[in-house]
């Protein structure tokens, strides 16, 4: 409300340069932007991640299916650690063995993966999830998890939108200062040397 209360006022002050009118209008765009612009983009880019989250979602869920693996023998860990610290904190969570796990044509399937077990024995069974080939993957992303990274993608995007409609303001208003100051130099030079001299503008 500041906002165009400032700008009415500039509109009818006798004493209101170009640039203060140009001024006023910037923080009423970037007002604008602010208050319906942010959140109408956040509305809108979380809700086109929702969609192609919760699609893949659902194609997961679909494709993937939970089975049983027995492990074989511990794996050898590989050769490179990983460089990414987080990935590396997994890592460590998680024990790599040689298992066998039935795949949907009836046959056995034998690969790497991970346990949450940190001491696996030979025999022992956990579960894995697999693809419609019967290959090892990750678990599917579940419709919760999908929102959330929505939530994420709306929150960025409305502030990617505040901080670029602030940042624009913030160096219109500088350049206009900057012109504002340039003005004044000039008029200064053309009525600095008659200040006070007796018909002075007559």
């Amino acid at each position: 409300m500041g906002t165009f209360t400032g700008l009415w006022r500039w509109r009818h002050n006798p004493l209101r340069r170009t640039t203060d009118l140009a001024e006023a209008w910037v923080a009423c765009v970037a007002f604008l932007l602010l208050v319906l612009g942010a959140p109408a983009t956040g509305l809108w880019a979380g809700g086109r991640t929702d969609d192609a989250l919760q699609h893949a979602a659902r194609a997961q869920q679909a494709e993937r299916r939970p089975v049983t693996a027995r492990v074989v023998r511990e794996a050898e860990p590989p050769a490179q650690a990983p460089q990414n610290p987080d990935a590396a904190g997994e890592q460590r969570l998680r024990t790599l063995v040689v298992a066998r796990w039935p795949a949907p044509d009836g046959s056995t399937r034998t690969g790497t993966v991970h346990t949450l077990d940190p001491d696996p024995e030979p025999g022992e069974t956990f579960r894995i999830w697999t693809d419609a080939e019967g290959r090892a993957v990750s678990a599917p992303l579940r419709a919760g998890t999908a929102r959330a990274h929505a939530l994420f993608a709306g929150l960025f995007a409305a502030s990617a939108v505040a901080v670029a409609a602030e940042a624009a303001r913030r160096a219109v208003v500088r350049g206009l200062i900057r012109r504002r100051y340039a003005e004044l130099d000039l008029e200064w030079a053309r009525t600095g040397p008659d200040w006070g001299r007796t018909g002075t503008g007559s």
